[in-house]
């Protein structure tokens, strides 16, 4: 599920003094003590609420004083006399020399953010958590993500052009538009493999059977440690289907 590892990033311009961290990770206090060593944390921001990126959190906070923003304010951890403002879409955020646009990307989750990088390289950089991966493609976590949020978030992402793609798990990419591209032509693929398989059955009410029945004919070919995520996929594209899509 979370292909080679949960990534932690560390950001700074050239020459800054602090760094900003991005997703601390797991409550491990190994991994969290090395990416503390040796750094001035300013602020710590979190792409969404999934325990492999947040779970450590809090104890981050402690080690460094630095305080923890994220879109969902149970996952936001002052530090000390410093607050930690719940992340808006549409903020720009100063720290570490660098300009991080902080862009709403719901859809995999409700509370799923991404960071834009304007001034890194040519194309700029974005760090999309887990809304787009360094390969394969992303589940939409029911009852908590959406479908057509989802579709929304990665017309924004192609907004942003030929970004680098700094995912939290995989490899990077280059030429977000064109990756964004790609995610909405396999959802497009999914949903008509789905309304295949509905066939006069379209906009009957959800149940597991008609979840298990969906899941196995358009999933087939997945690994049965994915199951649990297709059948999540599945649950969304159902509910977005219903909702008239």
């Amino acid at each position: 599920m979370t292909l080679d590892g949960t990534r932690s990033y560390v950001l700074a311009a050239p020459g800054a003094r602090t760094r900003v961290v991005v997703d601390p990770g797991p409550d491990d206090v190994a991994h969290l003590t090395a990416l503390a060593t040796g750094q001035r944390i300013e602020v710590v921001l979190i792409t969404h609420r999934h325990a492999d990126h947040t779970a450590g959190a809090a104890r981050f906070a402690e080690l460094t004083g630095a305080p923890v923003r994220a879109a969902d304010p149970a996952h936001c951890h002052p530090a000390g006399s410093r607050e930690a403002a719940p992340l808006r879409g549409g903020e720009t955020i100063h720290a570490a020399g660098l300009r991080i646009e902080v862009l709403a990307t719901p859809g995999h989750t409700s509370d799923s953010t991404s960071f834009h990088l304007p001034d890194d390289g040519p194309h700029g950089s974005v760090l999309t958590g887990d809304t787009i991966l360094g390969r394969g493609t992303t589940v939409i976590s029911e009852p908590d993500g959406s479908l057509r949020d989802y579709l929304t978030s990665l017309d924004l992402l192609e907004s942003l052009g030929a970004a680098t793609v700094l995912p939290a798990h995989g490899p990077h990419q280059g030429d977000l538009a064109a990756v964004a591209r790609a995610y909405r032509e396999h959802r497009a693929t999914r949903l008509a493999q789905v309304r295949e398989v509905l066939g006069s059955r379209a906009g009957a009410a959800q149940t597991e059977a008609l979840v298990d029945t969906v899941t196995a004919a358009v999933y087939g070919e997945v690994d049965p440690g994915a199951l649990p995520a297709a059948r999540q996929s599945v649950r969304a594209q159902l509910r977005y289907l219903a909702e008239g899509a």
